[in-house]
């Protein structure tokens, strides 16, 4: 028999067996298609709810006032966390292009490989000492700061006790860790007194609180909290994002605010609303801690590092910040100015 014949004829069966099947090829297509009439029925239920969030497409920089696509002229903007304004501030810009001309557009890399680059190391300095904690950790987001603190901080043996209305990104990363969960009603120092009682048994125990809330502007009464922390044994964490770098005398934030620095253990906030509003998020606290999230934290260790132009403006935001307390207070000023022109016109009776 012929060399080739016999090939085909060895080749037959090899070919029939990797045939691919119409029988699931038909259920792929099935599976997808249950798929998508799932989904389809999941965003009715928002659009019908009234829930459906639409994406306004800005074709300017962030500021004051911005140009929107299919709107005509300049827009007042009164939604973003631009609360400095610094994400348009020429020495912001500035550093950000400096930064990416030296250092690049991206380390494609985690920060224990080889993403750790200078300016890394000296912003997590600066913001230790804009907090006037030991040390700090940079996160690609404060959402990722959250996902990773508690996960590492606590175990089984231990209890976490968290405000009712906290963050979104703080219930996720409670959810992460296999400590005991207790929540206390909003604000409520009685009911956290209570769940404080009832965690005693506990190895560790940490308060967890937002400083402000970010639905409702809420400020969280962090001397009862500490008060209490300090009566049981307890640890504070405040999420700071929408405090820092505006409330405060100097800006530090509602622990600043309410002379509790010296007693709140814990502070997670961002680089992505009063700083510079770029993106990223960090933690600040105790060294040791901070050395064990560097080791454990996942979002930390699975994460690209920051691009350099975010770390070069962050910085430049930061130093702003630490060389002057005039941009934090004049937060307050313009608050003070826009409350009595609303009276005046009466507006905030509608």
């Amino acid at each position: 028999m012929p060399i080739r014949t016999a090939v085909r004829y060895i080749s037959a069966p090899i070919r029939y067996i990797l045939r691919p099947s119409t029988t699931t090829s038909n259920r792929g297509y099935a599976a997808i298609a249950e798929a998508r009439t799932v989904l389809e029925h999941e965003l009715e239920t928002i659009r019908t709810g009234g829930t459906w969030k639409g994406e306004r497409i800005i074709t300017s920089k962030q500021g004051p006032r911005i140009n929107v696509d299919g709107s005509h002229g300049d827009i007042l903007n009164f939604c973003a966390n631009n609360y400095l304004g610094l994400s348009s501030h020429p020495q912001v810009v500035e550093a950000g292009i400096e930064a990416l001309k030296k250092y690049g557009a991206g380390l494609s890399s985690v920060r224990f490989i080889c993403g750790t680059q200078d300016i890394h190391k000296d912003l997590e300095q600066k913001l230790a000492q804009f907090h006037e904690r030991e040390d700090c950790i940079l996160y690609a987001s404060c959402f990722d700061a959250n996902a990773g603190l508690f996960e590492v901080l606590l175990g089984p043996d231990d209890a976490v006790l968290s405000d009712e209305l906290n963050h979104a990104s703080i219930i996720d990363g409670i959810r992460l860790c296999r400590a005991k969960r207790f929540r206390y009603k909003h604000m409520d120092l009685n009911d956290l007194e209570t769940q404080l009682k009832e965690s005693q048994s506990s190895r560790l125990r940490l308060v967890v609180t937002d400083g402000v809330f970010s639905m409702d502007g809420d400020m969280a009464p962090l001397k009862g909290i500490c008060d209490l922390a300090e009566k049981y044994g307890a640890m504070v964490f405040i999420d700071e994002c929408h405090a820092t770098g505006f409330m405060g005398p100097r800006g530090r934030g509602t622990d600043e605010l309410l002379g509790v620095m010296d007693r709140v253990h814990i502070v997670n906030s961002t680089l992505g609303k009063a700083l510079g509003g770029a993106a990223g998020g960090y933690t600040v606290g105790p060294k040791p801690l901070i050395d064990l999230l560097r080791q454990r934290s996942r979002p930390y260790l699975f994460s690209n590092s920051l691009p350099p132009p975010v770390v070069g403006c962050a910085t430049r935001a930061v130093e702003l910040l630490l060389a002057s307390n005039e941009i934090a207070q004049s937060v307050g000023d313009k608050t003070m100015r826009f409350r009595n022109k609303m009276t005046e016109t009466s507006l905030s009776d509608g």
